[in-house]
C-alpha cells in the first residue's frame, strides 16, 4: 500500500571498502532474482494452491503479506496474520485489513478463471474475508494477466495525460458499495495533496520508531529478498543492491528527509493523477472493502498500461487526515492515496509461496 525509497549511491559501497566480487557474493544475483520472480508470476493452473499464489500477488503494506488462507470445502477464508502487523505506521491495523481486501479481489479473479466462480463476503465478526465458490467451468477473466503484472512502481512517470475514456474505466473499476473514489487530475490540486505527502514524510522520517520499523522490512539485495520472500526490495525502487550489513549502515546514515521529499515532489509532478479511496466508516469491514476497490482499480490501471504507487503519508500521519479530507471535499476519513501514470517497469517485489500462507 506506499513505500519509501533508499537514496544509496555506489560511492557508499566503495567508501566502505567492499570489493566487487565480495559484494556480488553477499548480495546475490539479479539474474537469479528475475528467475525467482518469473516463477512467482508464471501462468496460473487450476490447482487451488496456484489460485492462492495469484492471490498473494496483491498490494499490501510494506509487503508484509499480513494474511493467512484457509481452505475448507467450497470456501477460502483470508484471515489476518497479526504477527506481520506494523504497529508504528499502522497502529489501528487499517492497512492490514485493506491488504486482506486487496488479496480478496485477486483471489476472486483467479478462482473464477480456474473454474471456481463465487462471491466475496466479509466474515460476520469482520475478522477476515470469505470467498464461497461452486464448481464450474473456467471463465475468461481479462484482468487475470494484470495480477501478475501489477506492481507499485516507485519511479518518475512521463507526465502524459490519461484519456477521458480510460479515466472512466478506472472510476468504474474502483466502484464498491460503501467506498467513494476521488480521482484528481488538476495540477494545482495534485500539488496541494503533494504538499501533505511531503509533510507526512518529514514527520515520519523524524520519528525514530517509524524508521526502525521501516528498516526491519527493507530487503537490500536479491539474496535477502529471495530468502525472506517479503519486504521492500531496494531494486524494486530503482536503487542499487547492497550487502545487508552495508545497506543498514547506508539506511541509517545516507538517506535524508530533504532528498526523499525532493523525490516525492518530482514523482507526483510526473504523474497523470491521484486516486483517493474513502470508506463510509472507519471499521475493519469497510477497510476490507476499500482494499477490494483499490485492487480492482490497480488491475484495471495495469490492463490499461498505467503504473501506480502508494503515497499514503497523509493517511498514516493522523494529524494530516483532516486537511486531506478538506481538499477532496469529504468529512470522512480518507483511506488510501495512489498516484498513477505512464512509467517504467521495475523489478517486482518478492512474495512468499502459497505453502507458507496456507493454514489448516
Amino acid at each position: 500500500m506506499n513505500r519509501r525509497t533508499l537514496l544509496i549511491g555506489a560511492g557508499t559501497l566503495l567508501a566502505a571498502g567492499t570489493g566487487l566480487s565480495a559484494w556480488r557474493r553477499a548480495a546475490g544475483s539479479m539474474a537469479d532474482y528475475e528467475a525467482y520472480s518469473a516463477q512467482l508470476r508464471a501462468a496460473m493452473t487450476s490447482d487451488i494452491a496456484d489460485v492462492i499464489r495469484y492471490a498473494v500477488l496483491a498490494a499490501n503494506s510494506h509487503n508484509t503479506q499480513p494474511w493467512r488462507f484457509r481452505v475448507t470445502g467450497e470456501a477460502i477464508d483470508i484471515l489476518p496474520d497479526f504477527a506481520r502487523r506494523t504497529p508504528v505506521v499502522d497502529p489501528d491495523d487499517h492497512h492490514l485489513f485493506v491488504s486482506l481486501g486487496c488479496a480478496a479481489t485477486n483471489l476472486a479473479t483467479a478462482a473464477s478463471a480456474s473454474g471456481r466462480p463465487g462471491e466475496i463476503a466479509v466474515l460476520p465478526d469482520a475478522s477476515g474475508v470469505r470467498y464461497a465458490f461452486a464448481s464450474g467451468q473456467p471463465r475468461p477473466e481479462p484482468l487475470l494477466a494484470a495480477i501478475a503484472k501489477r506492481q507499485s512502481t516507485r519511479a518518475d512517470y512521463d507526465g502524459r495525460t490519461v484519456p477521458a475514456a480510460d479515466l472512466a474505466k478506472l472510476q468504474a473499476a474502483g466502484a464498491e458499495p460503501g467506498v467513494n473514489l476521488v480521482v484528481v487530475t488538476a495540477r494545482a490540486e495534485m500539488a496541494k495533496i503533494g504538499d501533505l505527502v511531503i509533510a507526512g514524510n518529514s514527520a515520519q522520517m523524524a520519528n525514530p520508531a517509524f524508521m526502525r520499523e521501516l528498516e526491519q522490512w527493507v530487503r537490500f539485495n536479491p539474496r535477502s529478498a529471495m530468502e525472506m520472500g517479503d519486504g521492500l526490495f531496494s531494486a524494486a525502487s530503482g536503487n542499487p543492491s547492497l550487502p545487508t550489513a552495508l545497506g543498514r549502515i547506508a539506511f541509517d546514515h545516507v538517506i535524508s528527509a530533504a532528498s526523499e521529499n525532493d523525490r516525492y515532489a518530482r514523482q507526483i509532478a510526473s504523474s497523470a493523477g491521484l486516486a483517493i479511496f474513502i470508506g463510509d466508516e472507519a471499521t475493519s469491514a469497510h477497510w476490507i472493502k476499500v482494499g477490494q476497490a483499490c485492487q480492482r482499480f490497480a488491475l484495471e490501471a495495469t490492463w490499461l498500461g498505467l503504473k501506480l504507487a502508494f503515497i499514503n503519508q497523509p493517511i498514516e500521519v493522523a494529524s494530516l487526515r483532516p486537511e486531506l479530507a478538506r481538499l477532496i471535499g469529504t468529512a470522512k476519513r480518507p483511506d488510501l492515496v495512489l498516484r498513477f501514470g505512464y512509467g517504467p517497469t521495475l523489478p517486482y517485489a518478492p512474495r512468499r509461496p502459497a505453502s507458507q500462507v496456507l493454514r489448516s
